[in-house]
């Protein structure tokens, strides 16, 4: 390495590692260059990615899942119960900032992210599983996403004074999250069940089109923040990394735990993995004002989910999995 590249990569070591204590005290005076036309377009990519993996949904999906209900429900309860509940005791054994175990909860408590799908075919996973997972976790995100976060968020002192400050209001929080998630949904499934035709010719450009773009704002939004994202990152590079292993590890064991097949093992995992992390950068900035260390593990999980599923998915498709056979695992 030559002395240039030396001291600029001891520079933003040194920039990363600046004393947490200091960091940790000024993280919550940190407002992102991100106004209300960016909040808005946050918005509009959120749904336009919804209404992308809606075109992906049918009516057949959820009566698979209707007929075989063993891989969602442990799905969802490892979705919505075993994550948010893992969550909450990882925020008390890392013990950081309040406004960062509250990212960590609010991220937790959000349904499966639109990546899941495609991380779990390349992954030689069960995509029917998957999904159906997106479909019924997603739904039910509308309840259950504010429900978590009113919960495990209100079980500790710190965190619970952080609700209290922004005076969080569960019912204004479904009509939000029913804006973002549920009307896009619907119309897409809606398309996908109506037009067939026009859904298959959607589909792909929706939803690789959709992520396109959200990749393109967050590394935008980055770019405008960026001596800020050095500044603060190393308060929550750690504890994602820690977060997001868990999630993919909680969904695969209690899978194979409840004997599974690995196909949907794999399916699950990833499910719980790849969190609507867009969704929950909408949250943030429609109900905590970009409240940093919350906006910060949003952020760093949007762009870290990806690298770690996209990572997994490599190294089981290098094991593919037979097809499931009833009552063989």
């Amino acid at each position: 390495m030559s002395m240039a590249g030396g001291a600029l990569g001891l520079a933003l070591v040194e920039r990363v590692s600046a004393p947490l204590v200091l960091a940790q005290a000024d993280v919550d005076e940190l407002r992102l260059n991100f106004d209300e036309s960016s909040v808005l377009l946050l918005n509009v990519i959120l749904a336009l990615i919804m209404f992308g993996v809606a075109l992906d949904i049918r009516v057949e999906d959820f009566r698979q899942a209707l007929k075989t209900p063993r891989g969602p429900a442990i799905g969802l309860v490892a979705q919505f119960l075993l994550l948010p509940a893992g969550t909450f005791a990882l925020t008390r054994i890392l013990d950081p900032h309040p406004s960062i175990a509250l990212g960590m909860i609010l991220v937790a408590s959000c349904p499966g992210g639109n990546m899941s799908n495609f991380i779990t075919h390349v992954a030689s996973g069960n995509t029917v599983l998957s999904i159906g997972m997106t479909a019924i976790s997603t739904s039910a995100a509308v309840v259950m996403t504010p429900l978590n976060l009113a919960f495990w968020g209100s079980l500790h002192p710190d965190t619970a004074a952080l609700l209290r400050e922004v005076a969080v209001n569960p019912a204004q929080m479904f009509i939000t999250i029913g804006l973002l998630l549920g009307v896009p949904v619907a119309l897409g499934a809606f398309t996908q069940w109506r037009k067939p035709a026009l859904a298959r010719k959607l589909r792909t450009p929706m939803r690789r089109g959709a992520v396109g773009v959200f990749i393109v704002f967050l590394v935008v939004a980055l770019a405008a923040n960026f001596e800020y994202f050095l500044e603060y990152v190393g308060l929550v590079v750690f504890a994602v990394f820690l977060h997001n292993a868990f999630a993919l590890a909680a969904g695969y064991t209690s899978a194979r735990a409840l004997r599974l097949p690995r196909r949907d093992a794999r399916a699950i995992s990833i499910e719980v993995g790849i969190q609507n992390s867009a969704l929950g950068l909408a949250l943030i900035f429609a109900f905590f004002g970009g409240l940093g260390g919350m906006a910060l593990v949003a952020a760093w999980w949007g762009i870290w989910h990806i690298i770690a599923g996209l990572s997994l998915a490599w190294l089981w498709a290098r094991r593919p999995t037979a097809p499931a056979v009833v009552g063989v695992s």
